[in-house]
């Protein structure tokens, strides 16, 4: 997978870098995976704007993506790579022994025709889901469960991964992408590998309309309003606005938010870095 830099020849496109689909080996999404996917705007069920600076953007369909991976002990042969606009990996559909098709995240490496499966006892191959206590120590895995049987929650996004560090008892001890170090059951699945399209940071849009195809409206600074619209708002001039903070008054940049009373803090055995 690498990216494209266009060349200048409009001004949308001279800044532009985009993915390239080299890696996709279909176009046509397996009809029976689709799910519709409303849109919300970023309104509520009352129909109030909860989320600013959303709304339009081109229609999709839902891509539905086994997470879990409970198909045990049956093999699967990857039968294409294909892209979804729901995520910025890529997907890859999957065809088990017993003629069920089923969507998983394409972790690097994965190739078309290749034999894939699930469950206690599998190799540590890529694209295998085993748990964690049967994964060798220092192997990187992504699409990592919490709580056994709930489906992978972590390091889903491209280029994404976790290191299994070591095992303490019943637990194992993850590095996580944000630099955290976390205790996970080792009855936890994790599939071995990083996810692929790595190269998904790399890519600049180019123009202000691509960022209205994806449904994001464009976002205004809380510097430029008015005292009654944001607490950094208003001032002679261009005033700086003092200390960055939300709308709501909550301060940005270094001010943590999490709880302590948090019950899943005692799992956390190193913090994320600043």
């Amino acid at each position: 997978m690498a990216v494209r830099k266009l060349k200048p020849v409009t001004p949308g496109q001279r800044h532009k870098i985009i993915g390239a689909f080299d890696t996709i080996t279909a176009s046509t999404p397996e009809k029976s995976l689709l799910e519709p996917l409303r849109k919300t705007g970023g309104r509520n069920n009352q129909g109030r704007m909860t989320m600013r600076y959303r709304g339009g953007g081109h229609k999709r369909k839902y891509r539905v993506i086994d997470f879990k991976r409970d198909k045990d002990g049956v093999a699967a042969v990857v039968d294409s790579i294909q892209y979804d606009p729901n995520r910025s990996a890529r997907i890859a559909l999957v065809k088990y022994e017993d003629g069920e098709k089923r969507y998983v995240v394409a972790p690097n490496g994965l190739q078309v025709g290749q034999t894939i499966k699930s469950g206690s006892g599998v190799a540590p191959e890529v694209g295998n889901s085993l748990p964690l206590s049967e994964i060798p120590l220092g192997t990187l895995v992504h699409n990592i469960e919490l709580h056994p049987g709930q489906g992978g929650v972590m390091a889903r996004s491209a280029g994404a991964f976790a290191q299994l560090t070591s095992r303490e008892g019943k637990y194992a001890v993850l590095k996580l992408p944000s630099g955290e170090s976390r205790m996970v059951l080792t009855t936890c699945r994790a599939t071995v590998g990083t996810v692929g399209n790595a190269e998904h940071n790399l890519e600049e849009s180019g123009k202000a309309g691509r960022s209205r195809w994806l449904g994001r409206r464009p976002r205004v600074r809380g510097v430029v309003m008015n005292p009654v619209d944001h607490p950094m708002g208003g001032g002679e001039g261009r005033a700086s606005g003092g200390h960055p903070r939300s709308r709501k008054g909550v301060l940005a940049k270094g001010y943590k938010t999490r709880s302590q009373k948090k019950a899943s803090n005692r799992y956390i055995v190193e913090r994320k870095k600043k």
